[in-house]
């Protein structure tokens, strides 16, 4: 959508998760009212915290597979230390954990599904390149999260 629309990535992250209202509702109701504030504040502070980093950080150059699959990695990690501290990043997050535990399928690999129709849908925005990087990045994001989240290890509702 960045890249369409020209909004900054930070903003429209913040707005694409508040449009899951539904999903907030399903994160009190079924996650907890600490799951659900701690997710809030943290989707708030990354969108705030996106924004300022180019101006904190500069790389003057790195290969671009090389970027993706660090980026995938430390994304997975970050996400799995999330989960297991009762906290999410997206409405689709809170959806993935409320199926894990309610319904038995497994977080990384619904995730994964996801995140491929997302990435589907990109082909019409973004060049060829660019999306088989995402895929590479997303594909390692998720084996961070598939073989290292387990539901007898991480939410009780």
């Amino acid at each position: 959508m960045h890249y369409a629309t020209g909004t900054p990535f930070g903003l429209l992250f913040f707005l694409v998760n508040l449009s899951f209202v539904r999903s907030l509702a399903l994160a009190l109701r079924a996650l907890g009212r600490r799951f659900t504030v701690k997710s809030f504040v943290l989707v708030a502070l990354l969108a705030l915290r996106s924004e300022g980093l180019p101006r904190r950080i500069g790389i003057a150059a790195v290969a671009p597979p090389f970027a993706a699959a660090l980026g995938g990695v430390l994304m997975g990690v970050g996400l799995l230390v999330l989960f297991r501290h009762h906290a999410s990043l997206s409405g689709i997050n809170v959806l993935v954990l409320y199926l894990q535990d309610r319904h038995g399928l497994h977080a990384g690999k619904v995730q994964m599904a996801v995140d491929g129709a997302i990435v589907l849908a990109a082909l019409v925005l973004v060049p060829a390149w660019s999306i088989a990087l995402s895929i590479l990045g997303s594909v390692l994001l998720k084996l961070v999260l598939a073989t290292n989240h387990r539901p007898d290890r991480h939410l009780r509702m």
